[in-house]
């Protein structure tokens, strides 16, 4: 098959073409980084390169399968040679070919976040620590930041100073001697190992850069320092490394990744060569010059142009509301405005919020409107509780060591209670021992009765019984045979709910991921099948078929493009959010999380902000986001069509009745000759019109406002208004000089 690389243009060309040596391809959003990495590794393979010679890396399942895919319609020579996939799925299946060079077995368990915490809340409790202040779930995202930096427990015993980075000192290097007994591994492992293991084994690294003589690295700027050491690592023998990137897209700072791996490239690879994708395929002119103009304000940054032969495009729409729940109504508006205007489908809408809090009032708005939703980044499939129990039982037919698991299982079984569970730990803790060889000589122990005995038997040889099946029979009878000896659909049948339905309607589902896996995969373990539902992202899941507008937080939607985007919540201390106004960098970072959720937008974009939202359980008053006051004034006019608080109270609302509404009017309230009381309270009432919650006005000293409340009558009537450049004022009316307008 002949690669036809003249419908590229010309720097995305440039950039396919040069495989020799290190090259850094700074890829503007929408510029076609995808397309320029496939074709580079397509050129390779034409070029005469081997595919067993190539390691491609990218930080999504969802964008590896995209790459195969268009890979295949490019070249027809095998490439399957290829490791191609993300930093955890491929350096997971490296540690199964070396794992025994460390320690561990190659069918090494790999926990999750939820099952790196209860095993720090078993550590704790050991320990004889309180699990409430920290709790387990702070102190496995302490851990977690620390291996992302590379600290490792006795690194981190001779910098711990405080009382609480002491008592994490202590849980630290037991986590990871019970990680070990466990042969297990978390993810931030993953990476670490390997690291260890190149280092530890020369000749195994020489090994691997012998393998892997062409590196292709996407999303860099979102590189970790240990993800950054195992490239340099494996890069360093023939130097033929490939990085795509965007330093205004580094939004992951808060696990771990370090923007200044992408700055540092050229120091790091001193002859590299640079090329910069700067035509916009995606998006339209004005929302690409309002990218721009946001971005502009961040000090450290590439320089890039960003620029599109698309037209100009829909005026941005900036809407005021005045709460949150104001915001959800007036999206659905916009969502049934724009498919009767463009006959467009619910699954090209994209609402976007900072932080996942933000979606409940959003939820009841599209459920009240009947409009179908998807969330990402709720309960993750593979967390819901029913599949959890059944991926234990998976999981010690594989590592029957993992300790976890196995007491995962144990606590389903009928007859087996938290006493007897407890004393199968001491046991295993006194012998110094796993939970599995304690089983494994239980009809010797005296401290249980027979029944309890046969019970643990039963698990002894459902382990034994397993382990030998896998070899005989295929991964989706293993699986449906477990499902009938443990019988969890039978007891979901027999509860009749709506709740079980829905489980039942999970493990059916988990039925289809085994059936998917085995009918796509070459070689179908049941170990392969567990180390993929592992590493699965939020985003992995996204299903482009459904009809349902998506809702998601901005880090999610990275990598991601829809027709028509909503970006909520541009307010100070939510977008940016509290804490992050403090310090630039974290600052900065805000604001390249805004220029991702502008660049998601195909043809058109809503942003929205409100003046009061609930948060932490009561109402707060709202300023709208220093993001939006930001965009100079000419660029506002040209391109951002501003609506104001009116609502149509044609969509449901839900509990929020008040229409924000007003009167137009001008006053001036003070009274112009001296009268009795009783007669200027009548003529105050008389004559102006009643200030009202939503009521837009003007102040001559505070500018713009909006109402939010009042209290009183007549004289003694107050107003608290929201204005939008000094905040809220309490006004005496009978003072005040203001203009009222209609919204």
């Amino acid at each position: 098959m002949y690669l036809n690389l003249n419908i590229l243009n010309p720097e995305q060309k440039k950039a396919v073409e040069e495989i020799d040596g290190p090259s850094m391809i700074i890829a503007g959003a929408g510029s076609g980084k995808t397309r320029v990495l496939t074709f580079k590794i397509a050129y390779l393979l034409e070029s005469g390169v081997s595919p067993y010679e190539i390691l491609s890396l990218t930080f999504t399942n969802k964008a590896a399968t995209e790459m195969k895919e268009r890979i295949s319609k490019l070249v027809s020579s095998s490439f399957d040679k290829i490791w191609m996939g993300t930093f955890h799925s491929i350096f997971a299946r490296l540690l199964r070919i070396e794992a025994d060079y460390l320690g561990f077995n190659r069918n090494f368990s790999i926990y999750d976040t939820d099952d790196s915490a209860n095993l720090i809340k078993q550590i704790m409790i050991y320990l004889s620590q309180p699990t409430d202040n920290p709790t387990p779930k702070a102190v496995q995202n302490f851990i977690s930041n620390l291996k992302n930096k590379m600290i490792l427990p006795m690194e981190f015993s001779s910098v711990a100073k405080s009382l609480y980075e002491k008592k994490i000192e202590s849980i630290y290097l037991e986590y990871q001697k019970a990680l070990f007994k466990n042969n297990a591994m978390d993810f931030d492992d993953l990476l670490l190992k390997p690291i260890e293991l190149f280092k530890r084994y020369p000749e195994l690294l020489d090994k691997y850069q012998e393998r892997f003589k062409f590196i292709l690295v996407d999303e860099y700027q979102d590189t970790n320092k240990a993800q950054y050491t195992i490239i340099k690592l494996l890069a360093d023998k023939y130097k033929n490394l490939s990085i795509v990137g965007d330093d205004a897209q580094s939004i992951y700072k808060w696990r771990g990744a370090e923007i200044r791996n992408i700055f540092d490239f050229q120091d790091d690879f001193k002859d590299c060569k640079i090329f910069k994708l700067e035509q916009n395929y995606r998006s339209t002119q004005n929302i690409l010059t309002l990218a721009g103009n946001v971005i502009k304000n961040n000090k450290k940054q590439m320089e890039k142009n960003l620029w599109t032969e698309n037209h100009a495009g829909e005026n941005i729409h900036l809407i005021e509301n005045m709460t949150d729940r104001d915001e959800a109504v007036r999206i659905c508006r916009n969502i049934f405005d724009e498919m009767q205007r463009k006959k467009i489908n619910f699954k090209d809408f994209v609402i976007l919020y900072r932080t996942n809090v933000q979606s409940r009032t959003i939820e009841d708005a599209l459920r009240q409107n009947n409009i179908p939703y998807l969330i990402i980044g709720g309960i993750r499939f593979y967390q819901r509780k029913e599949i959890k129990d059944i991926l234990a039982f998976l999981k010690i037919i594989v590592n029957p060591k993992d300790n976890e698991s196995l007491l995962r299982v144990l606590n389903q079984k009928a007859g087996i209670g938290k006493t007897t569970v407890d004393k199968i730990i001491s046991m295993a803790e006194r012998d110094g021992v796993q939970i599995f060889d304690v089983l494994k000589n239980i009809a010797s122990v005296t401290e249980l009765s027979s029944k309890v005995k046969n019970l643990l038997i039963e698990v002894n040889n459902y382990v034994y019984k397993y382990q030998y099946l896998q070899e005989e029979i295929p991964l989706t009878e293993i699986v449906n045979s477990v499902l009938d000896e443990i019988g969890i659909l039978r007891t979901l049948r027999l509860e009749n709910t709506v709740e079980s339905e829905e489980r039942i309607g999970n493990i059916q589902e988990l039925l289809s991921a085994v059936a998917e896996f085995s009918d796509t995969e070459d070689e179908p373990t049941l170990e392969m099948f567990l180390q993929k539902v592992s590493l699965v992202a939020d985003i992995d899941n996204l299903d482009n078929q459904k009809n349902a507008v998506t809702l998601m937080t901005i880090h999610s939607a990275k990598g991601l493009e829809f027709p028509v985007v909503f970006i909520t919540g541009l307010e100070e201390g939510l977008f940016p959010v509290s804490g992050a106004t403090m310090y630039e960098d974290e600052l900065e970072e805000e604001r390249r999380l805004f220029y991702v959720a502008i660049t998601r937008a195909k043809s058109k974009l809503y942003m929205s902000f409100a003046n009061q939202r609930y948060r932490f359980g009561t109402p707060s008053f709202q300023m709208k986001s220093r993001f939006l006051k930001e965009i100079p004034e000419d660029i506002s006019k040209s391109i951002i069509t501003f609506e104001g608080l009116k609502i149509k109270t044609a969509f449901r609302s839900g509990a929020d009745k008040h229409s924000a509404s007003g009167p137009s009017v001008k006053f001036n309230s003070t009274p112009k000759k001296k009268s009795t009381a009783r007669e200027t309270e009548s003529e105050f009432n008389d004559n102006f019109p009643d200030i009202q919650k939503g009521v837009t006005v003007t102040h001559n000293t505070f500018g713009k406002g909006t109402v939010l409340n009042t209290v009183g009558k007549g004289l003694d009537k107050k107003a608290e208004i929201y204005f939008d450049d000094v905040g809220i004022k309490k006004i005496i009316l009978k003072y005040a000089k203001m203009t009222v307008h209609e919204s």
